[in-house]
């Protein structure tokens, strides 16, 4: 793992000397994309914050490529040492920091975030912190299980830690195809045309001088155990899969299909489940963001030609099967940085089909998929709208409801907007599917209302639609600004959408 060589002697340390090393304020950037991410360093220095009993000005601004686990965000979120944090997150402390003031939080594309370093937009970055497998004499770093922003805040921080992290094998070296496009506004194309293409080096490159400490570790990454898909997702992969067979017939998808994206999620894996059972499905290739445990029922049903990421975030059981292939498997996933893997130019490009989950869609077919009651974020808006934007298809699946039917999904007007109507296509509830496109916005919304909404709910729809028809001001989109969100407040007031 690189310790023989004379650099890893060198600038060997504890976490805890590492953490030493680091002021009370500054922009620290992390590499990560879920759980891959530096562990042993963010833990010594809450440890250190917590014995020192740090008081007074101190904080830090930290940057990463997505979310990550509870040795980064967790830890450090309850030693109150974050004070500014982008551009996505899932740790729930940290959560609870953001929406109670405690945390600025920049919710972000993730391919915009690359761009904000370079010009400037964002505080520099005094210090990256990189979890790799290997590191060379001549300053080759190679990544773990995800690349991130890795390369890119390397190269643009003052001082670099690295975790040499032997929990994951050596064999990860060839996983990545590390690959830095041009700064806007003066880039060249991207010269991806397929999901296989490998256009950089399988590191990055470092100058040795400007790596301050490596630190050895043995940590996993925590992942939560894969639940199976439940009867709603199974059902709403039911609708996406015949959705999928209508186009084909239709011939506005080809026959051997095209590239997938797919979000987090429990409903994101029961498609790509049902995908490997279905019959007439030939082997599938993956332009995502990520690839969870569903990968392998792809992988084992002979279902995947290919599959390019950002980030392998495998359950226990799925990571076995991971290792026991890994060989095997460096011929079917490469792993990019997040500028490349969300890149509009290559998304557009390539004709991607995306799916993303939805908190709420209102009957017009915006989204919010970020932001509970309107005011409270859950996680981020992350990498679904890079790709909703610039699919070829953009799906949005949700349950028709949620909290045992006292929310509906489907609401006059969403409480929160990450999704404007000129982007979402195909909206998929349990109850069915509808197909957005080339609808105006009122038949876009019986639409949704007859075929996505829950019936408990779907007769108040109707009447919000028709009733807004009639006294609206406008036609075209027709609101009542009087009663836009009563679904909401009567949630607020009584803990249901219902009426009593």
């Amino acid at each position: 793992m690189g310790t023989d060589n004379k650099l890893v002697q060198s600038k060997l340390m504890s976490a805890e000397d590492a953490a030493s090393l680091l002021p009370r304020r500054g922009t620290l950037a992390t590499s990560g994309f879920t759980n891959a991410h530096p562990k042993a360093i963010p833990v010594a220095l809450a440890k250190r914050i917590e014995s020192e009993k740090w008081e007074g000005n101190f904080g830090y601004n930290l940057y990463t490529g997505a979310s990550t686990g509870d040795e980064l965000d967790g830890v450090l979120s309850r030693a109150n040492a974050i004070k500014y944090r982008l551009p996505f997150m899932s740790t729930p402390d940290l959560r609870k920091q953001i929406n109670s003031g405690e945390v600025e939080f920049v919710d972000m594309h993730l391919s915009h975030v690359a761009t904000y370093i370079e010009h400037g937009i964002l505080d520099p970055i005094d210090y990256a912190i990189v979890e790799a497998v290997d590191v060379t004499n001549d300053g080759r770093i190679y990544l773990t299980t995800s690349s991130g922003m890795s390369p890119t805040y390397v190269q643009f921080a003052k001082e670099v830690f690295v975790e040499l992290n032997s929990i994951h094998p050596i064999e990860l070296k060839g996983y990545h195809d590390i690959f830095l496009p041009e700064p806007a506004p003066y880039g060249r194309p991207i010269h991806i045309t397929s999901v296989d293409d490998r256009i950089g080096v399988p590191y990055i490159a470092c100058d040795p001088d400007k790596i301050r400490g490596i630190v050895k570790t043995e940590l996993r990454d925590r992942v939560d155990p894969y639940r199976a898909p439940d009867p709603i997702s199974e059902a709403i992969a039911g609708h996406v899969l015949d959705f999928v067979r209508h186009e084909v017939a239709f011939g506005r998808i080809p026959k051997n299909l095209l590239p997938f994206q797919s979000g987090v999620g429990n409903v994101a894996n029961a498609v790509l489940a049902s995908m490997a059972h279905a019959d007439w499905v030939p082997p599938i290739r993956m332009y995502t963001e990520l690839l969870q445990d569903s990968i392998f029922d792809l992988v084992e049903a002979d279902k995947l030609e290919f599959a390019s990421t950002c980030s392998l975030t495998f359950s226990p059981v799925a990571e076995k099967k991971f290792l026991d292939s890994i060989e095997e498997l460096k011929r079917k996933f490469v792993i990019r940085p997040q500028e490349i893997s969300n890149n509009p130019e290559v998304i557009r490009r390539m004709g991607i089909i995306s799916m993303n989950t939805a908190l709420e869609v209102d009957i017009y077919g915006h989204v919010n998929s970020t932001h509970v009651m309107g005011s409270s974020l859950m996680n981020g808006i992350g990498g679904s709208g890079d790709f909703t934007r610039n699919a070829y298809i953009s799906i949005f699946l949700t349950p028709s409801m949620a909290k045992g039917g006292k929310i509906s999904a489907f609401v006059p007007m969403v409480s929160h907007v990450d999704h404007v109507e000129h982007s979402v296509q195909i909206v998929v509830s349990e109850h069915g599917l509808a197909d957005l496109r080339g609808l105006s916005p009122v038949r876009r919304a019986r639409s949704i209302i007859e075929r996505c909404a829950a019936p408990e709910y779907r007769d108040m729809l109707a009447e919000y639609l028709d009733h807004a028809i009639r006294v609206s001001p406008g036609g075209h989109m027709p609101h009542d600004l009087s009663r836009v969100f009563d679904f909401h407040q009567r949630y607020i007031e009584t803990g249901s959408m219902l009426p009593e």
